[in-house]
């Protein structure tokens, strides 16, 4: 067994604040021995020898120790628990563990008066420490409630005014840890398993016990300390933390923080605990319980003792550990920080080292770059943005230059010294900086202004994207991406900015355009989209999508900005930006994120400068638009419906909102009305299977509408009718359509018609719902007079006349597009009856053909028909001074026409007049081809 007055410092201490959650289960041998369990478990290397004892008669003792009417049997008792220590040496079997129960809690009451009695207490108690023996595998279970209840019991012994049995009840609940097997065994027995003690403990509830026993050895600081080690061993059980958490111990254990101890253990072992507590049951709980004043101040005590006198390894870890408790508590609001001092002390702790001002409270502190200071200091700048949450504190937060402190990081680092801190720890902490910066500037504008921080950090921007050298080491939470760049660098000092743009003050932003920050921000997405081109990184789409929110917030509301600054190098990025591939959007990276920003940016920097929207449409920017709403996503459809109905206000928008087409040549107008029948869809609206209204008293109203109860609101309220329409996205649905104009829209089916109709009474259905609203709300509190009534009775058949009207007009487009449908039926019919009767004529006229080819008489017969045809065909009138040409070909066998082949007899020499009567040449026969005759035509 470890000595108590051992100094901690002695063996270093094993927590460091930088490690997960998670811990290790192995503690400093100065804190207690290890969690693993390993010696628990070892085995004795020897052979198990048994022994033979003989029995003592358990109840015999007991009911000698009961004897309290005769004094002169004390020898024979102390002789009886002689016998009995001497018979369980080699350790208790379960089935006796009730009995030795018994005589411990007999004996316990002998010695208030007996000191006697003292030594065979703690030789029975030692005992405890052994495995238990027992004869069955089963027994284990069998006595299990039993065993726990002893175990129990034995934490209840601390009520002894002794200081041996105390230490010795401690060292035996120690022992539960470290189990080892006895040499010897009782014959017939084995011991039980290495974990059943412990098990057992937890079942009963013994940790509870042992920290109520604490107010018992308040002033005895050994038996304080054992007290303590053992708790620290229990405390590496969840459930024990439970039992402990019933008795308060967080509380309890804090205020031991500062405790008088020469050896240092107590302070040790009490952060070690409260860190169990911590990890083990409800973190809520713990800190609520070190969230009162006394708590917090001790806290702060024991910090500051580490912080100035600490000199060990072990101090500066103990220092840290301290720091994150009251990190945790910190974040409770309830917490006594401020009244404690504790939060300005802490502030000023943090600037320490970056604003150089002498403070009394760091009077004697001594800073190094040590492993331990370097981790104090990331806490610090934690604990910072933590206390920006809190209210209170913002004026402690300015009066101690945080802004300025912090401000001290946006700058490249230069080569690291020797007393300085190293290129990856600068970085870390730079980047920290940064990120809490981004929390604290926009509550201390007025200091952020005075420190021109908006200067440093354009600067520093400026820098991120130039080509100087520098070489990330990425190895951090805030450098996540940026090894090898500046990329981490940029991305928390756009963060920054974003920060205190959000607040729309006008300083800051003037501030900012002042200095060029558009342009200089047009060039950092320049740079950040040419780099993602070349891979998607989560960081670079975080960099483009805060730099496209911080445009947006400065050129919102200003003509200027948008015209002179932004202008075309701007939209040219947004458009890209617009075009990103649909696919993305599904990536987890943050595309989804980056095309919000740009459609906002879109929104803010283009619309309202004329020119600037004229460039855009000349980009085709509106096709890129309805080509994302096509998508039909509905995360999208509202911001994208809400840009075109703020473009239509240029005269130009409408003409290219009409031009565009979509997949299987889909019009705008059809696209918007697909997307009111979904969004009805979604709400549940009825509407009979041609698309027509199936409620005429409420008919746009969705199923989750119309099961609302009626609820009397105050006039300041909107009611469910109103507060509906923000919530889908048909009142910009009905908003761009009406720009558009319902009459002439291109592309539309009946269907869309009934729809369309539906549409375009939306504003007289929402009035009606709104007056139906007004008329139950009446009814709920008032009975109006008769007259009041007859009013309200009529408008709501003026309201239910519009849906029976819109109802009609539905009814008559359906029925016109069916008669349509009919006569464009008919014309297709006789089209087909037309094609074919063709085809049976054609194919009489094949089967007659070769009839005439194979039946001699029907060919003849036909060869008589055509010669009455051609015969009949022939003027009757006698040509005078003429000559007549036959127009048979003789020994011609068939009635088809000729080929291509034609003789032509010229006219008797004697009969020509003209020119050809003039040569003298007598004629010839010449045969002409069809080619021939049309090439001398054209000639």
């Amino acid at each position: 067994m470890a000595s108590l007055a051992e100094p901690p410092g002695a063996r270093p201490h094993s927590r460091t604040p930088a490690r997960s959650p998670a811990r290790s289960p192995g503690l400093s041998p100065a804190l207690g021995p290890s969690r693993c369990g390993e010696e628990r478990r070892k085995a004795a290397s020897g052979v198990v020898q048994e022994t033979q004892v003989r029995p003592v008669d358990l109840n015999h003792a007991i009911k000698l120790l009961e004897d309290a009417s005769n004094r002169d049997l004390e020898d024979e008792q102390l002789e009886v628990l002689k016998k009995v220590v001497k018979s369980f040496e080699n350790g208790l079997p379960l089935k006796d563990l009730a009995q030795i129960m018994d005589i411990l809690n007999l004996c316990a009451e002998k010695v208030n008066k007996e000191e006697a009695f003292i030594e065979p207490v703690c030789e029975l108690i030692k005992l405890w420490g052994l495995p238990f023996q027992k004869k069955r595998l089963s027994d284990e279970v069998t006595y299990s409630v039993a065993v726990s209840k002893c175990i129990a019991q034995l934490g209840c012994l601390m009520r002894v005014p002794s200081s041996q049995v105390r230490i010795q009840i401690c060292k035996s609940i120690i022992s539960f840890y470290k189990m080892e097997l006895p040499k010897k065994l009782l014959p017939g027995y084995q011991p039980t398993s290495a974990n059943y003690k412990i098990q057992m403990a937890e079942l009963g509830g013994l940790a509870e016990t042992l920290v109520l026993s604490l107010a018992l050895v308040e002033n005895q600081l050994t038996e304080k300390l054992w007290v303590l080690k053992a708790l620290q061993h229990l405390s590496s059980s969840g459930v024990n933390c439970k039992h402990m958490m019933k008795a308060q111990a967080a509380s309890r254990l804090c205020l031991y923080l500062n405790g008088t101890d020469p050896s240092g253990q107590m302070v040790f072992r009490s952060s070690e605990i409260l860190w169990n507590l911590l990890e083990s049951t409800s973190k809520e709980e713990v800190v609520n319980e070190l969230s009162s004043l006394e708590c917090v101040h001790a806290l702060k005590e024991a910090f500051v003792d580490r912080l100035i006198n600490g000199f060990r390894h072990c101090d500066h870890q103990l220092r840290n550990d301290l720091l994150v408790i009251a990190t945790l508590v910190a974040q409770n609001s309830a917490a006594s920080m401020i009244e404690s001092g504790f939060t300005v002390l802490l502030i000023v702790l943090a600037t320490f080292t970056e604003v150089k001002i002498p403070n009394p409270l760091l009077k004697g502190l001594k800073f190094t770059y040590s492993c331990e200071d370097f981790e104090m200091k990331k806490l610090l700048f934690n604990i910072i943005g933590i206390f920006s949450k809190d209210p209170h504190a913002l004026q402690l937060l300015s009066e101690n230059d945080v802004i300025p402190a912090l401000l001290y990081y946006v700058k490249p680092h230069k080569k690291p010294g020797f007393h300085d801190w190293s290129a990856a720890q600068y970085e870390e902490l730079q980047l920290h900086a940064i990120a809490i910066l981004a929390s604290v500037a926009p509550l201390l504008v007025d200091k952020y202004l005075s420190c021109q921080a908006n200067t440093l950090l354009l600067v520093f921007l400026e820098w991120c994207i130039g080509q100087d050298p520098f070489f990330g080491q990425g190895n951090s939470f805030h450098g996540t991406g940026g090894r090898g760049n500046k990329l981490a660098q940029m991305r928390y000092s756009l963060r920054v900015l974003k920060s205190v743009v959000s607040l729309y003050d006008d300083a800051v932003n003037l501030n900012l355009c002042d200095q060029g920050a558009i342009s200089q921000l047009l060039d950092i997405l320049k740079y950040a989209a040419n780099n993602s081109e070349q891979k998607d990184d989560a960081i670079l789409l975080e960099i483009q999508a805060n730099t496209l929110f911080i445009l947006s917030a400065l050129c919102e509301n200003d003509v200027h900005r948008k015209q002179e600054l932004f202008h075309h190098e701007g939209v040219d990025l947004l458009i890209s930006f617009i075009q990103m591939d649909p696919k993305k959007l599904h990536s987890g990276l943050g595309h989804n994120r980056l095309l919000f920003s740009a459609l906002d940016c879109l929104w803010s920097c283009v619309i309202g400068c004329y020119i600037a929207e004229n460039y855009f449409l000349e980009q085709q920017g509106i096709f890129f638009l309805l080509d994302l709403l096509a998508l039909k996503q509905k995360n999208l459809c509202n911001i994208i419906l809400g840009i075109l109905s703020e473009f239509c206000d240029n005269t130009k928008t409408v003409m290219h909102i009409n031009t565009w087409r979509g997949e299987n040549d889909q019009t705008a107008a059809k696209l918007l009305i697909q997307l009111w029948r979904q969004v009805e869809l979604d709400l549940g609206v009825q509407r009979d299977r041609y698309g027509r209204i199936a409620d005429v008293k409420r008919p746009i109203a969705g199923s989750f509408q119309k099961e609302q109860e009626v609820t009397p609101v105050p006039s300041g309220c909107p009611s469910f009718a109103v507060v509906e329409i923000s919530e889908n996205i048909r009142a910009k649905l009905y908003s761009l359509l009406c720009k558009l104009g319902f009459e002439n829209l291109p592309g539309l089916s009946a269907k869309d018609f009934v729809t369309l109709a539906i549409i375009r009474r939306y504003i007289d259905f929402k009035v009606g719902e709104v007056w139906s609203e007004v008329c139950a709300e009446l009814k709920e509190e008032f009975s109006p007079i008769a007259s009041d009534e007859e009013i309200l009775k009529v408008i709501s058949e003026v309201s239910e006349n519009v849906g029976k009207m819109v109802t009609a007009y539905q009814t008559e487009v359906l029925e016109n597009h069916h008669h349509q449908e009919i006569h464009e039926e008919k014309k297709t019919y006789t089209k087909i009856r037309a094609v074919h009767k063709q085809k049976e004529m054609a194919k009489k006229s094949w089967e007659d053909f070769l009839t005439r080819t194979s039946n001699y008489e029907a060919l003849k017969k036909a060869k008589r028909l055509q010669e009455k045809s051609i015969e009949a065909s022939k003027s009757k009138l006698k040509t005078q001074n003429g000559s007549v040409h036959s127009t048979d070909i003789k020994g011609l066998g068939t009635t088809v026409g000729s080929g291509r082949l034609v003789t032509v007899e010229s006219t008797p020499y004697h009969l020509v007049e003209g020119p050809l009567a003039a040569t003298g040449l007598p004629p010839k026969r010449i045969s002409f081809s069809e080619e021939t005759l049309s090439k001398n035509k054209k000639s």
